[in-house]
């Protein structure tokens, strides 16, 4: 399909003498796959465009506003009855809103929300690129209060380059005026977890399978949005947050715990922890989100194949953890940890142990303990890695999936 792509772009640019490189950017095909969950709206262009989505209600619909692109590809086709029965997207059309902006109108049949909006080349280092618009349903309120907000889903074009390796984004907590939990004998959080990343970066690096990213290079203060948004810009495919906790009312507590993030905390240790670590951020001054709820909607939507794999993922650390540490009496456990939330890739939250506890403070402070632990979680990562390729969350165009070709002419307008 992609060379198919390329060959139809080519013809563009060898009849137009190349013009359409110089002036707006040319789309020659689009293509609609769908079930009844989810949808894939792929419009073929002569480059990449910054493009954004959002909701506008009554008649239901998803509006992709964009700089003006040159629709040239015959309308002709099956038109809307092709659409499988059971579908989100009615219809969809596209053309000129205003001088310099263009946009694409998708009908919607059912409550959808759009979970991404990607401009990518379609062949590495060529002009040609693929526009694509994926939509996931959603329920009425979802959607209505996705229309009543101001949120947009982007694409920037010319994007970053995908890179060649998985990346693991490690988070050492706290650092900075932030020490963390403080242990016997003056043990700091901060110091012990980003010695303890500073290992497993070693390790990892160590196999040549992956690439690395840190969120903070040493003894600093790194506010949680920025930790997301370092995972964020690296395109990471797993972020591993490390911690180390204190207990000082019952010393005998220990241990390490894995946490996944969830909505409602998995028992009132998980609720505590998750509010000692989330409150990190109180004090960086940020404003938070003036309607949590509205600005969770994609988060909720797009999370749920991500949160899956970071449960496989914290079963496999704690299977390899059994052999190289002492686990919690509850190893695994789920709360609402801020810095987990980012809906793009698997996260986890790794308690390595309780500061408050005289053997697990001496455990963290000795590079034996931490090379031999990082030895266990370098083995999870690679587990993790080895299994087969995770699905997609939206239908293919092949492999039995209802697929779609719905050209519909007409203004853009609404």
């Amino acid at each position: 399909m992609a060379a198919l792509a390329v060959l139809t772009l080519m013809e563009v640019l060898l009849q137009g003498g190349f013009a359409c490189l110089a002036g707006a950017p040319v789309a020659v095909g689009a293509r609609l796959s769908q079930d009844e969950n989810a949808a894939k709206l792929v419009f073929d262009l002569s480059r990449p465009v910054d493009a954004s989505a959002s909701a506008l209600a009554s008649p239901d619909r998803i509006v992709v506003d964009m700089p003006e692109v040159k629709f040239q590809f015959d309308f002709a086709g099956s038109g809307v009855d092709a659409l499988p029965t059971v579908s989100i997207v009615k219809g969809f059309r596209f053309g000129l809103l205003a001088p310099g902006k263009s946009r694409i109108v998708i009908d919607l049949a059912r409550a959808a929300c759009p979970v991404e909006v990607s401009a990518r080349p379609i062949v590495e280092g060529e002009p040609a690129a693929r526009l694509t618009i994926a939509l996931k349903a959603c329920d009425r309120a979802a959607f209505e209060a996705l229309a009543r907000s101001s949120i947009t889903l982007t694409a920037s074009g010319p994007p970053a380059a995908i890179p060649s390796q998985p990346v693991i984004v490690l988070d050492p907590g706290h650092g900075g005026a932030d020490s963390g939990a403080r242990g016997l004998r003056g043990i700091q959080e901060k110091t012990v977890v980003f010695d303890f990343c500073a290992e497993l970066k070693r390790q990892l690096e160590q196999t040549e399978r992956y690439a690395i990213v840190m969120t903070r290079s040493g003894d600093q203060y790194v506010d949680l949005d920025d930790r997301v948004a370092i995972a964020r810009k690296a395109n990471a495919s797993l972020f591993i947050s490390i911690h180390a906790d204190t207990l000082s009312e019952d010393a005998s507590v220990s241990g390490s715990t894995v946490y996944t993030v969830s909505d409602r905390a998995s028992d009132a240790e998980a609720a505590r922890i998750a509010a000692r670590e989330n409150a990190a951020s109180a004090g960086s001054g940020r404003a938070q989100p003036s309607n949590p709820n509205v600005a969770d909607i994609l988060f909720d939507l797009k999370r749920r194949e991500t949160r899956t794999y970071a449960h496989i993922f914290s079963r496999g650390l704690v299977n390899n953890f059994r052999v190289a540490a002492k686990l919690n009496h509850n190893p695994e456990r789920s709360a609402g940890f801020l810095v987990l939330k980012a809906p793009e890739f698997p996260s986890v939250l790794v308690e390595l142990g309780y500061l408050s506890n005289a053997q697990d403070a001496q455990s963290l402070a000795s590079p034996e303990w931490r090379r031999k632990t990082a030895i266990a979680v370098v083995k999870a990562i690679d587990a993790f890695f080895a299994e087969p390729g995770k699905p997609d969350i939206l239908p293919a165009s092949e492999g039995g999936v209802a697929s779609s070709v719905v050209q519909v002419p007409g203004p853009a307008t609404h």
